[in-house]
């Protein structure tokens, strides 16, 4: 799995880096302790049939400890069967929050989650291949302490956020046709990149 830290996306529509959305966010955060709006959450499914591959991981109120909470979703979208996407599912979350060290304070816990994030795809997707499934998922995680709002990708499941009637993209595509960078890292790492003839024309 190629995992995307919540790294800065291609400018789309008037989108913004994911960095700067977050500064935003956090001066924002005073205002909301002081009684401001409090964000909203929404998660939708593009208009196509499903094969039971597909899978939402919804978590609201979890408890770093006690008195600080925080919220978790997630969309997997498997392919070539579900065992990876129920995989993920499963265990992805407490694989990111495992790479979390203890008794932190909130702000040292933002600063670590990237990290952790990083960490956990990676120990997660280590621990499926030793099951020996052919299957695979594209997973986009996101957690939300507060007004901050820290995304984490791998595969083409787009995570948008929108606010103040504006659309701020806090995902890559990790896809060949979408990505010179995508080709890049693949090249990078030693592999290939083609088209692949198979039986009745289709590439």
């Amino acid at each position: 799995m190629a995992v995307a830290e919540a790294r800065t996306p291609r400018r789309r529509h008037g989108s913004m880096a994911l960095a700067d959305l977050l500064l935003r966010e956090a001066s924002a955060e005073r205002a909301d302790a002081a009684g401001g709006e409090r964000p909203g959450v929404a998660a939708g499914q593009a208009a196509r049939a499903r094969k039971g591959e597909d899978y939402a991981l919804l978590k609201q109120g979890c408890e770093r400890h006690p008195g600080a909470s925080f919220s978790a979703f997630a969309m997997f979208d498997g392919h070539n069967g579900a065992a990876a996407a129920v995989y993920a599912k499963e265990r992805l979350l407490a694989n990111v929050l495992g790479c979390v060290p203890a008794h932190l304070t909130r702000d040292e816990w933002l600063a670590a989650l990237p990290r952790a994030l990083v960490a956990g795809f990676v120990k997660t997707d280590k621990d499926f291949q030793t099951r020996a499934h052919s299957s695979g998922t594209t997973v986009t995680l996101v957690i939300i302490d507060g007004s901050v709002v820290t995304a984490a990708s791998v595969g083409d499941s787009r995570c948008v956020l929108e606010a103040e009637g504006s659309i701020y993209y806090l995902s890559a595509d990790h896809r060949f046709d979408a990505s010179g960078e995508e080709v890049g890292r693949v090249t990078e790492c030693g592999g290939e990149v083609g088209r692949l003839n198979i039986v009745g024309g289709a590439e």
